[in-house]
């Protein structure tokens, strides 16, 4: 109803989204880059996380069967050894911290593309006026935000209900066995609870691109007068543009009507066209259609051919054959150059310029 009453029912156009891209107003959805992370999480938990983890654990080991054997007597001893710690495990954590950091930067550009824009960096005063940030905090936006926060975190927590509660029962299991045993039971059933969050997380984060989609489509949608105001700048004034086109055309008509004189015969349909030939032996290699015309501007053509003693032929199927099928100033199409090649012969014989 709101957009009903600002009159805003066009959809954007490509110039409207492309400047909001460049204004960094784009439409993305965080519920994407969440479920993006939380799958891959799952993925480091259930594939990478038991090779590190090994790793680190083959490392550490020394720390608890030799601890003697570590040298910590003195201060270069012990930067020594804590650079090495530091060292072996960033070495093993550098591929799984950037496997997430791949993911995370896919799933942002997966929405957007490749951008860069600084205007959301600029300062906005607007922004720290208290009534602005106070409309902000309780908008319809804010509230359907809050609401989809609130929904998540109940499925989400429901979901983990659902996979936990058949396993309570094995807790009193645990203490009986051997420490390997356990985090390999405990791994498994993390896996199992990180899958279910992140098919439920990839659902969610579905929907709510559409819905962002559907909002930022309508944010931007358009009145009437803002579409014709923006093909104006586009494409110019419609007016104009056609005042422009009829200057054009009625220059060309006139540099047509100046060649009928110069033209060597006119043919007609005979009052519905009129096309003016002129042939040249010594500089043409076949006959060119000077001028054409239908109608009233056919009648203007037999008018200045016969103030000028341009011969007038009388052959209707050639008439609409010539004003269909060749252009101003080209030459003829080869298969008009029998029947115009006759009335040529039929003219020049007229004026006594071919010889018996």
């Amino acid at each position: 109803m709101a957009d009903d009453d600002d009159g805003k029912s066009e959809q954007p156009t490509g110039k409207r989204l492309s400047t909001a891209r460049d204004e960094g107003d784009i439409s993305q959805s965080q519920e994407v880059k969440t479920a993006a992370m939380v799958v891959a999480i799952t993925v480091f938990v259930w594939m990478i996380a038991p090779l590190t983890m090994g790793s680190v654990a083959n490392y550490l080991r020394r720390f608890i069967e030799e601890p003697h054997a570590i040298r910590v007597g003195s201060v270069p001893e012990m930067e020594t050894l804590v650079v090495d710690l530091l060292s072996n495990i960033g070495l093993v954590m550098i591929v799984p911290f950037a496997f997430l950091l791949i993911v995370g930067l896919t799933s942002s550009i997966s929405q957007t593309g490749w951008m860069i824009s600084t205007k959301k960096l600029m300062p906005d005063l607007n922004k720290l006026n208290p009534l602005t940030g106070f409309g902000r905090m309780f908008s319809m936006n804010s509230v359907i935000e809050l609401s989809k926060s609130v929904a998540k975190l109940v499925v989400v927590g429901f979901v983990c209900y659902l996979v936990l509660k058949p396993r309570i029962k094995d807790l009193d299991l645990l203490p009986s066995m051997e420490l390997s045993a356990i985090l390999a039971y405990l791994h498994h059933i993390l896996v199992r609870l990180m899958l279910a969050i992140a098919l439920v997380m990839v659902v969610i984060a579905a929907a709510d691109w559409f819905y962002q989609r559907f909002a930022y489509m309508k944010k931007l949608r358009m009145t009437k007068q803002e579409v014709k105001d923006e093909n104006k700048q586009t494409e110019g004034d419609p007016a104009i543009k056609a005042r422009l086109r009829g200057l054009r055309m009625a220059r060309a008509r006139n540099r047509m009507m100046a060649a009928i004189p110069k033209a060597d015969v006119v043919v007609t349909n005979p009052t519905h066209y009129a096309c003016a030939l002129k042939y040249d032996g010594d500089t043409m290699n076949a006959p060119m259609l000077v001028a054409k015309g239908q109608n009233l501007i056919a009648l203007r053509i037999r008018e200045i051919a016969e103030e000028n003693d341009v011969p007038i032929v009388e052959n209707p199927p050639l008439a609409r054959a010539l004003y269909a099928t060749v252009e101003l100033d080209r030459e003829i199409l080869p298969d008009q150059y029998k029947a115009v090649a006759e009335v040529i012969s039929y003219v020049m014989r007229l004026k006594g310029k071919l010889r018996r």
